[in-house]
């Protein structure tokens, strides 16, 4: 009598293993680093943002019709530039929160930096300076505000 035999042979086992590991080392690297899809997404919202927030001070400012300095979204006053939210204000406006270059308290996702016309927000852990940010030129007498949104980096 010949006694049947269940389960699985010591070559199907191995080759089982061969083939998990050959899947593992071409997925491995595509799901390695979220990190940068997640500073990359991070940052188009953010220029979402500041768009949306610019249009609806600029409309704001143009329902007031007396020229106004300053108007008032949600609360909170919105500094005005030439009819459009000024370098400082937009962050205002967008309601974005981050740490100035030179804090090193290192609360929030983003760095912001306010010069006298521009705005600069970066996601933090991007890899150069200039990387991976959004950053917002107040309006002019002619132009109106540009908002120059930069992913390579992130």
């Amino acid at each position: 009598m010949k006694k049947q035999q269940s389960g699985f042979t010591l070559i199907e086992l191995i080759m089982v293993i061969v083939i998990l590991g050959i899947l593992a080392a071409f997925a491995l690297p595509r799901f390695a680093d979220f990190g940068a899809d997640a500073r990359r997404a991070t940052i188009q919202g953010v220029e979402g943002s500041m768009k949306s927030a610019s249009a609806i001070t600029r409309s704001a400012f143009l329902a007031a019709g007396t020229n106004p300095g300053t108007v008032t979204l949600e609360g909170a006053s919105v500094a005005i530039s030439n009819g459009y939210a000024s370098a400082a204000g937009i962050v205002v406006a967008a309601n974005i929160t981050g740490t100035s270059a030179t804090d090193n308290t290192n609360t929030g996702d983003f760095v912001v930096t306010t010069a006298a016309t521009t705005t600069t927000v970066q996601a933090k852990g991007a890899t150069t300076a200039t990387a991976c940010q959004v950053v917002y030129t107040a309006a002019t007498a002619t132009v109106a505000p540009t908002i120059v949104r930069t992913t390579t980096g992130c």
